[in-house]
């Protein structure tokens, strides 16, 4: 559905070290870099970073986050403990969440501006079945 998700970032260089590191295991990487902005994906930019003095509030209760697939159970154990080695924050530790679905494993951490990210495996998902909502 969507091309491309851009969010605003207060320090580009920190959340260059989070992201570089947390997804990295997931198989996305820097695609593109600028003095003020970055792109990760996996062969195109689909999440830019772009640094700005007014970031939009992070608000652990307004439903938003970012969903990332991974490519196994293993790499959702790699993403939880890059970002919290990165500056990331404990959201949910990696495990299965039987609640959405079983074979369902993700994890959930806070990124260095608050923003909630999620890095899922779903044994039986198809392509256009969407992620659960991220309220864990």
């Amino acid at each position: 559905m969507f091309d491309h998700i851009s969010i605003g970032v207060r320090d580009v260089a920190r959340s260059k070290r989070f992201y570089d590191a947390a997804l990295g295991p997931l198989g996305y990487r820097l695609l593109s870099e600028g003095q003020d902005s970055l792109g990760y994906g996996i062969g195109k930019v689909t999440l830019w970073l772009l640094q700005t003095d007014r970031p939009v509030p992070a608000d652990p209760r307004s439903g938003l986050h970012f969903a990332f697939r991974a490519p196994d159970i293993r790499s959702v154990g790699e993403f939880y403990i890059a970002a919290l080695e990165t500056g990331g924050t404990d959201n949910g530790a990696p495990g299965e969440r039987l609640e959405y679905s079983p074979g369902y494993y993700a994890a959930y951490v806070l990124d260095p501006d608050g923003y909630r990210l999620e890095a899922y495996h779903a044994e039986d998902e198809q392509p256009d079945r969407p992620a659960h909502d991220g309220n864990d």
